[in-house]
């Protein structure tokens, strides 16, 4: 009999199987279960089978267990983003890809302002810069009197005034998350290949679901590299699962969420080459409106360049089936499609391409992102868009981001577990405003050019004013998160152009014990610590005196400098920085009292540098009163939290006390 079920298995495609009590043989239980293929065993077949298992038990090994803080499934930009983060804060992390090796070229490739300044918060931005084309201009394209495509205009990449970084980084993918394997390996982490997950269990015991030493979330790997059943299988017991497994995601089709939104009618391929041309902007990003489509240029590191390249449907789709068939596509009828849309400039055909690809815009964003508050998903899981806006990479790894720091907060004991619901607050919202965005731009680029023939069409002056406009949005810096628990903005007029919620502003200051320039943002490491900012303006006696005041405030044992720091060490959970008003020749950063510089690289000055040439007047740009001390508290992922005056300490102390776990309850 055994023999028999063997066969069946072959012609089923199963590889294990289950009887009606649930017991398993192998791994092939669920495809194994129409009548016509059990009915050959008669009525005796469950208690057939159970006699089986239990004979294969006593021969079969049991799957390994192991226990860790956070699993993570999916080594895309997400889960090695969140990996990354986990492992830097010392957090036992696990993460499993079920590819046998990493991206080695073409996906997701562009890199946005915002995400360079959070790998530059990681230590990681020095290689990204490095290794990665910078995309500093835009180019625009549009029918000519002659029937081809003329330049109707250029503009800056980036258009936000406050980018630190005022270009976009576009390297391919696996050099991307190279990184942060890179990364990761320094810190003991490294990808489990090729694992994927067969099972997962959430625990039902809300005592178990509420205790912070319980191990809820039940996870069976199967290794698909394995020769035999010893070490095929292994479970995982986790305190957290994140399922960055991508737009096709196992965790979230198991878990039963829904994605919500539509496909729209919108067919493009994709094909990275280097190209063989006479067209002047193949080195800037590009938008092309012609008369025969759309298409877009992205240079690419060394002297490859992505086209995107708009197709019609017959072009691509079966008509028996109404489906995208890639079959009927190829790397040179993109070419052959392109070099029409490029008159009259001329295109040739490659001597190679690194990789093509076709996809159907689809725009659509996950009902929940978190169950239980066990198990999120996060990146392509939780939300799909058009590639064009360079959207993608940048939204996943900043979902993982965010999550990153609140799950390492909470497994070290310092918040409260209602923190991680912030999480999906922020992010899905976030997600709605990038698929209302992508809607209109991927409409936009889409659309048919205006020309004589169609005044109804897409004007360049239409497409441009759409560019700029969304530019904030796009290059990442104009982000903001809704009031919260972490985000309050009771006191915002302390600091007008701070925006709570916003990320907080690069700005370069001197350190005030060497006048050695500093960005701002190099003082906030994503180091899971929230940073307390004090401007304290110029040092006269009167603020001395009003400092020390502070001082002894908190240096109380109600403060949340105390009552919030998990150790009894303040530096634990909080880096204290100074910035000081004043000149350079003559600032004494001693005068500072002692809880406000915790050690001497602490304490900035508002100033120039020596040669006058970079920094100064940040009390100015950030609409501060330096006659006023004003605290500015940075969220661990480089956010403004909230902003409170001097006087209004006690709203200090209930925002943090809003999350934080108290000392004594730790």
């Amino acid at each position: 009999m055994v023999e028999i079920i063997k066969d069946i298995s072959r012609s089923t495609g199963c590889s294990s199987l289950t009887t009606g009590k649930g017991i398993t043989i192998g791994a092939y239980g669920s495809c194994l279960a129409s009548s016509s293929q059990l009915s050959i065993f008669g009525s005796n077949f469950n208690t057939a089978l159970e006699v089986i298992a239990l004979s294969a038990s006593s021969t079969m090994p049991p799957p390994s267990e192991n226990w860790v803080d956070v699993l993570v499934i999916g080594a895309g930009p997400a889960g090695v983003m969140c990996a990354n983060a986990l492992a830097v804060a010392g957090v036992n992390v696990k993460i499993i890809d079920k590819r046998p090796i990493k991206v080695a070229a073409g996906q997701a490739d562009g890199i946005q302002p915002r995400t360079i300044e959070v790998l530059q918060s990681y230590g990681l931005a020095e290689r990204l810069i490095r290794e990665g084309n910078q995309m500093h201009m835009c180019a625009f394209y549009n029918p000519g009197p002659d029937g081809g495509i003329e330049c109707t205009g250029r503009a800056p990449d980036v258009s936000a005034p406050t980018a630190r970084y005022p270009f976009e980084i576009t390297l391919h993918q696996g050099a991307i998350e190279a990184i942060f394997l890179n990364s990761m390996k320094a810190h003991g982490v490294q990808v489990d290949r090729p694992r994927l997950p067969s099972a997962i269990e959430i625990s039902e015991d809300p005592k178990e679901l509420s205790s912070s030493a319980s191990y809820p979330v039940k996870v069976t790997l199967e290794r698909l590299d394995a020769i035999n059943d010893e070490g095929r299988s292994e479970i995982i017991h986790a305190k957290f699962v994140v399922g960055a497994d991508g737009a096709h995601s196992w965790v979230r089709k198991t878990l039963g969420i829904e994605m919500e939104g539509e496909q729209t009618d919108y067919i493009w391929g994709v094909v990275d080459m280097i190209p063989e041309t006479n067209f002047p902007d193949i080195r800037n990003r590009t938008a092309i409106h012609s008369k025969h489509g759309s298409a877009m240029v992205i240079p690419r590191e060394g002297d490859t360049v992505r086209l995107y390249v708009q197709l019609s449907d017959r072009d691509v789709i079966d008509p028996l089936t109404g489906r995208v068939d890639k079959n009927r596509m190829s790397p040179e009828k993109l070419i052959s499609v392109c070099r029409k849309i490029f008159h009259p400039y001329e295109l040739a055909d490659p001597r190679e391409f690194e990789w093509w690809t076709l996809y159907i815009i689809g725009q659509r964003v996950a009902s929940r992102y978190s169950v239980k508050d066990r198990v999120f998903i996060a990146g392509d899981a939780c939300h799909t868009h058009s590639p064009k806006a360079g959207q993608g990479m940048n939204a996943s790894m900043n979902d993982t981001h965010n999550l990153a720091w609140k799950l390492a907060q909470v497994l070290k004991g310092w918040s409260s577990p209602s923190l991680l619901k912030t999480y999906e607050y922020e992010r899905r919202k976030y997600a709605q405003d990038l698929i209302n965005f992508d809607k209109q731009f991927a409409s936009l680029f889409s659309g048919k050019p205006r020309t004589e023939e169609n005044q109804d069409g897409i004007s360049h002056e239409q497409f441009l004013r759409a560019f700029q406009t969304f530019g904030g949005f796009t290059s990442g810096i104009g982000v903001h998160y809704p009031p919260s628990v972490i985000v309050n903005s009771k006191h915002q007029k302390c600091a007008e152009n701070l925006v709570i919620g916003e990320r907080m502003l690069p700005h370069v200051f001197v350190h005030a014990a060497n006048i050695r320039p500093i960005n701002i943002q190099d003082m906030l490491p994503a180091d899971v610590r929230f940073k307390v900012l004090f401007f304290v303006g110029h040092l006269t006696e009167t603020k001395i005196a009003e400092l020390n005041s502070l001082e002894e405030k908190l240096n109380k044992s109600a403060s949340f400098l105390h009552k919030c720091s998990a150790d009894g060490n303040i530096s634990t959970v909080f880096d204290i920085i100074t910035i000081t008003a004043g000149a350079k020749e003559t600032i004494n950063y001693l005068a500072v009292p002692a809880i406000f510089r915790p050690h001497w690289s602490k304490v900035l000055l508002d100033d120039t540098d020596v040669t006058g040439s970079t920094g100064g007047d940040a009390y100015e740009r950030f609409g501060i009163d330096p006659k006023q001390i004003t605290i500015v508290v940075v969220r661990p992922d480089g956010y403004v939290g909230t902003i409170v005056p001097s006087d209004a300490i006690v709203d200090l102390d209930n925002y943090f006390e809003s999350f934080l776990v108290p000392r004594n309850l730790v």
